[in-house]
């Protein structure tokens, strides 16, 4: 059920406090507070103010030009649009099956992102909230504070993202924003001096995976009484599993549980998304609102990620990370909601994807020079992947001039816009109502936010028409004239 916090009663007679913007994630957003005159919580909303019209300007290109563009959208997780889009138009050239060299070359990239993108958010973003404290000073919740303060992890959390990077570079070309993968296949074979390259320091990356996974288990540890209900708030969970109940970042069919583990939808193919998946928008926030058809918009919408990840599947089928699953499972009675459980997973699927990148240094596949298939050519195409933040969904229709008529995005942060706004609300009861307002304790909304790894960039987007406001601006900062649409 949607919190009452969302909507206030009188809002005009309420007093106004924001936090813009909200600091240490990707992309621009502000948070929404009304109180009353005794501080009591009586309106809470996440807002994402920026707004990139990539579903449309899409349209009208040829389609292969379109893996390279819409990974624009994100600067930390350019892979994860390139593999969907290319795997959305693998359908459209034809190729329903790629080339065993192609696909585990996929893989590699993927996992690499995976393994960089993960360390980036706990090291440098998270961890000086969770090693120093929420409301610890401002000037020392940085990668700085935690380097000179805890050298060897701050030493870890980079040289697991470069180790990342190279994957990236070596799979793709580049590290940010590659052209390995294309419709049909891959551009770039990988050479045996290049994966040697990366054989050298795969086994320290593996143990630094396991150092991960433990500080994070030491610091629920510590104080099970935060980690365990601080903004916890129960919802459904959504993820791609792969076969056999498999956690798989690559593929697999869609799989939803309800908040108390029990599973409402599985091995749905995700060809037929628009199926069990509808979006809603509303006037104060340029992204979607996401949610289960069968349901409805007040108690349908869910979470993905690696909460979700870890909670939806069987088993993860590499040891050290499926012995660490076992653990987290076994913490608490049922599925883990409190958001602060998200870094707990996120470091057991850092390890999984150090040691999947491990085997697929060891497979004689990754060498192969047949890298492209094709087939009978389709309209239509939709391609998932589990990216770092959750299920990302790209679907394009093309016209038999090669062009783009249609894309329709549901990134990661979208799905999980409403539960971020539940959890920045339950936060707010927790530690704001009736308070006095402090830094501090509106960092304590901010840490809810982070927790999710939001990547508001790759989330803003709009459907249908929206309020927007555009003005011309003389040289002297003058309004010369203003169009306003409601």
């Amino acid at each position: 059920m949607i919190s009452n916090l969302e909507t206030a009663a009188q809002p005009e007679n309420l007093r106004r406090v924001a936090i813009e913007p909200v600091s240490r994630v990707e992309g621009h957003g502000k948070v929404t507070i009304l109180l009353d005159d005794k501080n009591q919580v009586q309106q809470v909303r996440l807002h994402i103010v920026e707004f990139r019209g990539f579903e449309k300007f899409i349209e009208g290109r040829p389609y292969w030009e379109v893996p390279v563009m819409v990974q624009r959208l994100c600067g930390i997780c350019p892979v994860s649009h390139n593999l969907a889009a290319s795997k959305a138009l693998d359908l459209i050239v034809g190729a329903k099956q790629i080339t065993p060299a192609a696909e585990k070359l996929r893989r590699l990239m993927h996992y690499g992102q995976m393994l960089q993108s993960h360390a980036l958010h706990l090291y440098h973003l998270c961890s000086p909230d969770l090693l120093f404290g929420f409301d610890s000073e401002v000037g020392l919740r940085n990668i700085v504070g935690v380097a000179r303060q805890y050298p060897e992890a701050a030493k870890r959390g980079v040289l697991l993202r470069k180790y990342g990077q190279e994957v990236i570079r070596i799979t793709s070309g580049k590290r940010v924003h590659g052209t390995g993968s294309i419709p049909g296949g891959m551009n770039k074979s990988l050479s045996t001096e290049e994966r040697d390259q990366l054989r050298k320091d795969i086994d320290e990356i593996v143990n630094w995976g396991v150092a991960s996974v433990q500080m994070v288990k030491d610091l629920h540890r510590q104080n099970p009484a935060l980690y365990d209900s601080f903004g916890s708030f129960r919802s459904g969970m959504m993820s791609l599993v792969g076969r056999s109940g498999a956690l798989d970042f690559y593929d697999g069919t869609l799989r939803v549980r309800d908040d108390k583990g029990a599973i409402l939808f599985d091995g749905v193919d995700y060809q037929q998304y628009e199926s069990l998946i509808q979006e809603e928008v509303k006037p104060w926030s340029y992204m979607k609102f996401p949610y289960l058809k069968s349901i409805g918009p007040a108690d349908g919408w869910y979470r993905v990620g690696p909460l979700s990840r870890i909670q939806n599947c069987d088993f993860i089928p590499t040891p050290l990370a499926e012995q660490e699953r076992k653990e987290f499972i076994a913490y608490s009675e049922g599925p883990m909601h409190a958001p602060l459980g998200y870094h707990w997973a996120r470091m057991i699927e850092l390890l999984h994807a150090a040691e999947v990148i491990r085997d697929l240094l060891d497979d004689p596949d990754l060498l192969g020079k047949d890298l492209v298939a094709t087939g009978k050519r389709a309209h239509q195409g939709v391609g998932v992947i589990e990216a770092p933040r959750g299920t990302l969904i790209h679907h394009y229709e093309v016209d038999d001039n090669d062009l783009v008529t249609m894309c329709n995005l549901i990134v990661s942060t979208t799905h999980n816009n409403q539960a971020m706004n539940e959890a920045i609300r339950t936060v707010a009861r927790q530690y704001l109502d009736g308070n006095e307002i402090t830094e501090g304790l509106l960092n304590h909304v901010e840490v809810a936010i982070r927790a999710f790894d939001p990547c508001l960039s790759c989330a803003t987007h709009a459907l249908g028409k929206m309020p927007l406001t555009a003005e011309l601006v003389d040289a002297e900062g003058r309004v010369v004239h203003s169009l306003t649409r409601d």
